[in-house]
């Protein structure tokens, strides 16, 4: 039970701090609208974001099972976890806030004549944020570790979250960054865990299938 809460905890960490990015393109997207349509484009970017993390996550949990990809995703969250910390040192999560508020107010961002209709901005957020979804679906598929109910209820959480709280997430990000640190150090804590099982698991680890060990029993759900 409490392993369960953890995991819980870990996916909804996961998939806050690595918002900025999705919440800087949103916010930018948005502020090219007219003041009237910036708050629906935020709230549609927001759901558009955390539903294709929802789809990429349980398409990459299935893959996961394949032996040999649980090696080559962990290599990869170790990639992402490098991106989190240049992004923290660069003040993402700021340059979001602030990317968001000017969006939220009708006398920022673009004022003039609508230049361009909100179907295009969303396409614009879609495509970004197909672009970045490897590091959020990497972290919360190796966190849920093939519990497919776990991996959509803490992503539905953080839709909810992002959707209505985006710029007072952001705000705290920015304020208090020792809590992006400290998802830093649980994402790393997960990829050295999601390696191990990568290498000596018996049913999806390089070790066995190449022979080297026997391997064990390692899966956090069976």
């Amino acid at each position: 039970m409490i392993d369960t809460a953890l995991d819980f905890g870990k996916i909804i960490i996961a998939d806050l701090i690595l918002s900025g990015d999705n919440a800087l393109i949103i916010g930018m997207a948005a502020s090219g609208l007219s003041p009237a349509l910036r708050a629906r484009a935020i709230l549609y970017g927001m759901i558009i974001a955390a539903v294709l993390r929802i789809v990429f996550a349980v398409v990459a949990t299935k893959l996961l099972v394949i032996p040999g990809l649980l090696f080559i995703g962990a290599l990869l969250l170790f990639w992402v976890c490098w991106r989190l910390y240049s992004e923290i040192r660069a003040g993402i999560d700021e340059q979001a806030e602030r990317a968001l508020e000017a969006a939220g107010h009708a006398d920022e961002g673009y004022t003039g004549p609508p230049r361009r209709t909100m179907l295009s901005a969303l396409i614009s957020i879609t495509i970004a944020d197909v672009s970045m979804s490897l590091d959020n679906v990497l972290a919360v598929a190796a966190i849920a570790d093939g519990d497919t109910t776990m991996l959509v209820f803490g992503l539905g959480l953080a839709i909810l979250l992002m959707a209505f709280a985006a710029t007072m997430i952001m705000k705290l990000l920015t304020h208090y960054p020792w809590i992006s640190w400290l998802g830093l150090v649980v994402l790393i804590y997960v990829a050295g865990e999601m390696m191990f099982r990568g290498v000596f698991d018996a049913t999806n680890g390089i070790g066995p299938m190449l022979g080297w060990i026997e391997g064990y029993d390692l899966g956090k759900h069976h």
